[in-house]
């Protein structure tokens, strides 16, 4: 076992912003970077090794619980474990020894974890309520043999707030009688109306669901997705749950689900489907694919369970299967997103999912270095400001009269080029030119369609931190989120806008 370790990452923030079309004027004193600079700052990141999937995220007496998949043994993808994190606010973390270790059924794939209330499994044994873990056993023997079944699920359950636990005598609860290749991340919840476990669970291209009075007897219950949605890979990581459309009473479900490769701007991706679900079966008149995150490092993403307030908090793996073991990162590998809120909306009679960073993360960039006072239509802001890479850029465009609008983040030989073009409701985000580039990851332009609001505003808030970029259009209307590895520090950063058009407000935010 290896030993408890405490250590916490204090959030900070930057924006890293360029594009070809406004030059860079005088000296570059960009320092090179090294991989010690490109360590994030306000992200989770393992201490060393590989990590992908959060896992097992859920809440237990003010805790929020992050587990996720994790190799300690490599910087590339080996024998899955489960490795464990806390936090009280979302925003520090605090690393714990690892929870799940391989065994004779075989890696620990992904999952998740619930607070069974009313000791509906038996398991509990002491004062604490009982959390049980629901993940994939993956036989590397039995897909070695071709025999298809080498994927099943199984429960383990703690006794004391997640610090230890015990794998179920009994496992696996669920096998795998059909044989079906893919047949993983099982996302368990409580359904009050039919006083049953649900689980979803990936299987191939489609969602199995699964019903259970005690969380260890299953029972199928239907499928979901056949002809439906993107197709272009394997789906994975599903998650199911109701939620409240904004302003009123209506209450739809929401089914997110990731899919590798398939993603609307190349790779791994997450979509997501709205419609209704009686306990068993899960409807949708959903006809176009809906996307959560345009950019291309936004990846299996899932929700706490047992959230408070039933808010419904999402985080999700910032890489993409295409080049994440090539990233120049070697001490440690990857890091999660920002954890988001999930907001049901409608606009113009469909239902959109929304998603923001938490209010929590809002507290911390408190360290204001740039904040407009009277509208432009082009800003620079001091490069000195930009150094370390760590902020929080809000701004908002007056598109009313103008068509077009362009952000520059870079230094005289590598930058990214953000632009839009209201004629055609799109955004362009270019890092081709960004720096480092392993297996063309460079080559994808991120694309999405984006309006203003009825005012003829478009509101951008980008959060970046070191090597990473988070976008969010219009409070989460929109997102994409996207990796870069710069050789040199990226200093310029500027904000221009077409004919007739100003920029409103912009506000950077530094945090220490």
């Amino acid at each position: 076992m290896i030993g408890y370790t405490k250590v916490i990452h204090k959030i900070c923030f930057v924006v890293l912003l360029t594009a070809a079309m406004f030059g860079c004027a005088g000296v570059d004193n960009s320092k090179l970077l090294t991989e010690t600079d490109y360590r994030p700052a306000y992200h989770f990141t393992p201490l060393a090794n590989w990590m992908n999937d959060p896992n097992g995220m859920v809440y237990y007496d003010g805790e929020y619980h992050l587990f996720y998949q994790y190799y300690p043994e490599g910087n590339v993808w080996g024998p899955m474990h489960w490795g464990h994190a806390i936090s009280t606010e979302l925003v520090e973390w605090e690393h714990l020894p690892i929870a799940l270790y391989p065994d004779d059924l075989g890696y620990i794939f992904s999952g998740s974890a619930v607070v069974d209330k009313n000791n509906t499994s038996g398991l509990k044994t002491g004062e604490e309520g009982v959390m049980v873990a629901i993940f994939t056993h993956h036989s590397m023997e039995k897909e070695k043999a071709g025999t298809h079944d080498h994927q099943y699920q199984s429960i383990a359950y703690s006794n004391d707030k997640g610090r230890t636990w015990v794998k179920y005598k009994g496992n696996p609860v669920l096998e795998n009688d059909e044989k079906i290749h893919d047949f993983r991340d099982p996302k368990v919840m409580w359904h009050e109306a039919s006083q049953r476990w649900i689980m979803t669970l990936a299987a191939g291209q489609q969602v199995k669901f699964y019903t259970s009075p005690n969380l260890i007897d299953w029972t199928f219950a239907s499928d979901y997705g056949t002809g439906v949605g993107a197709h272009g890979g394997v789906w994975e990581c599903p998650d199911l749950f109701p939620m409240k459309v904004e302003g009123s009473d209506e209450e739809k479900w929401v089914m997110i689900v990731s899919i590798n490769p398939g993603g609307p701007n190349g790779g791994s991706a997450t979509q997501y489907f709205i419609g209704d679900f009686d306990g068993k079966t899960f409807t949708s008149s959903q006809t176009e694919t809906k996307w959560l995150d345009y950019g291309t490092d936004n990846y299996a993403g899932v929700t706490w369970s047992n959230a408070p307030k039933d808010q419904k908090l999402f985080l999700a793996w910032m890489s993409n299967w295409h080049y994440a073991t090539e990233v120049p990162t070697y001490t440690w590998r990857s890091a999660m997103t920002l954890p988001r809120e999930l907001l049901l909306a409608k606009k113009n009679d469909a239902y959109l999912l929304k998603n923001y960073p938490i209010a929590a993360m809002e507290t911390t960039d408190n360290n204001i270095f740039y904040n407009l006072k009277n509208a432009e239509n082009e800003v620079e802001i001091d490069a000195e400001e930009l150094r370390e890479a760590q902020f929080h850029c809000s701004v908002s465009f007056d598109m009313s009269e103008s068509n077009e609008f362009e952000i520059f983040y870079g230094n005289d030989s590598a930058y990214i080029e953000i632009a839009y073009d209201k004629s055609l409701s799109k955004m362009t985000i270019d890092r081709s030119q960004s720096g480092y580039d392993f297996k063309g990851m460079n080559d994808n332009i991120i694309t999405f369609n984006c309006t203003p609001d009825a005012d003829g505003k478009l509101e951008m808030d980008m959060w970046v931190d070191k090597t990473s970029m988070e976008i969010f259009i219009n409070k989460g209307e929109e997102a994409a989120t996207f990796l870069f590895f710069p050789k040199k520090e990226f200093s310029n950063l500027r904000f221009k806008t077409g004919n007739n058009g100003s920029i409103e407000k912009l506000k950077a935010m530094r945090i220490e």
